[in-house]
């Protein structure tokens, strides 16, 4: 049997109403999601699931896409207070970066992985402390799903229906249930919610 630590795995996506993640478009189609991502709700939203995180789990798309968003914002004195916070978060966390390609981490603080999520992440259980945040990545949430290794989920559900494009929850996944740990509604409809695993 592998050593764990206690460290929950925990993960991080906003969706739309039928559970997708990007829209027609494909996967830069986020025209569904970014209009909710700067709302009040949103950002306690993320003070909440990066507060107890001392490890970011992020795709090769991500790392470099949130690379040239967050860490100017980490030293912007005019932006949202809440943003500062979590662009400094994600510059100081140890991060995990996933990828078949890259061999040179994008980010200070990274390291690259081409091995199996499901490994990586009982590996990273088994050491530290503090929760192992799957950071807007749904391939590797999907793959972590799958191997029952998610604790706690934390959603942003937009009230749009994109009627195309991924799904996070798609046929395959094991039957597993969940416990809603808190729910909040934003201003324009949208709802962050964190569902933890019943086990």
């Amino acid at each position: 049997m592998t050593a764990t630590t206690g460290r929950r795995v925990t993960a991080n996506l906003g969706l739309t109403l039928d559970g997708r993640y990007h829209g027609p478009g494909g996967p830069d189609d986020l025209s569904a999601i970014v209009p909710y991502a700067t709302t009040d709700a949103s950002r306690d939203h993320l003070v909440r699931l990066t507060e107890n995180a001392t490890t970011a789990v992020l795709g090769r798309g991500s790392a470099e896409g949130f690379l040239q968003y967050w860490p100017p914002l980490a030293s912007d004195e005019y932006a949202d207070p809440r943003d500062r916070a979590y662009a400094k978060w994600l510059v100081d966390v140890d991060k995990v970066v996933f990828s078949r390609t890259l061999t040179e981490a994008p980010w200070e603080r990274a390291r690259m992985v081409n091995a199996p999520v499901a490994d990586v992440l009982t590996g990273l259980k088994a050491t530290g402390d503090g929760d192992i945040l799957i950071n807007s990545c749904p391939s590797i949430i999907r793959q972590a799903l799958a191997a029952d290794l998610v604790d706690r989920l934390y959603l942003m559900v937009c009230p749009v229906i994109s009627g195309e494009g991924r799904r996070l929850f798609e046929d395959g996944l094991p039957a597993t249930r969940w416990t809603l740990t808190r729910q909040d509604t934003g201003d324009r409809g949208e709802t962050t919610v964190v569902y933890d695993r019943v086990r």
